[in-house]
């Protein structure tokens, strides 16, 4: 018998995880984004990195047929755009600094981390789309990182 969902979401909440910001570019050359907390690692040798996309999220049908895109992996001061990439509301970009990979994707200001991809592979798994990436490009900065714990945001204690 499947887990309750009520429980299944208990469980995978206390898994804190890091707060990343998907960009890329539509087919008419607008930048897109989304706040994704589902994101992994996935081999050194070739580098490669995974970002799980609902299918119902905003940024899925773009992605369906984007060849690249960033993970933008922010730091603990950037809580107001993780929230601001996760409305539906506006020109999530708008205002926004950033730069263009690249791959022409872009490439947002003060992040801890970011990777810019080449899409290798999207594989549909349940009511969401693995999106598979070649890392072409990396930076990171010595910051602290904005995780994600329980439903809301934290942060480390040292």
């Amino acid at each position: 018998m499947p887990i309750d969902k009520d429980l299944y979401r208990a469980v995978l909440g206390r898994f804190a995880s890091g707060v990343t910001i998907v960009t890329t570019v539509d087919s008419d050359g607008r930048d897109q984004g989304m706040t994704v907390s589902a994101f992994s690692s996935l081999s050194l040798d070739p580098p490669l990195v995974l970002v799980c996309i609902d299918h119902g999220a905003s940024l899925w049908p773009v992605l369906q047929h984007a060849a690249h895109y960033a993970i933008n992996i922010l730091s603990a001061e950037q809580e107001a755009l993780s929230r601001r990439f996760s409305s539906r509301e506006g020109d999530r970009f708008d205002g926004i600094g950033f730069t263009r990979g690249g791959t022409g994707v872009a490439l947002l200001d003060d992040t801890l981390a970011a990777v810019e991809c080449t899409v290798t592979a999207r594989l549909t798994q349940g009511d969401h789309t693995i999106l598979v990436g070649t890392v072409e490009y990396g930076v990171a900065r010595d910051l602290q990182p904005l995780l994600y714990y329980r439903g809301g945001y934290a942060s480390l204690t040292r």
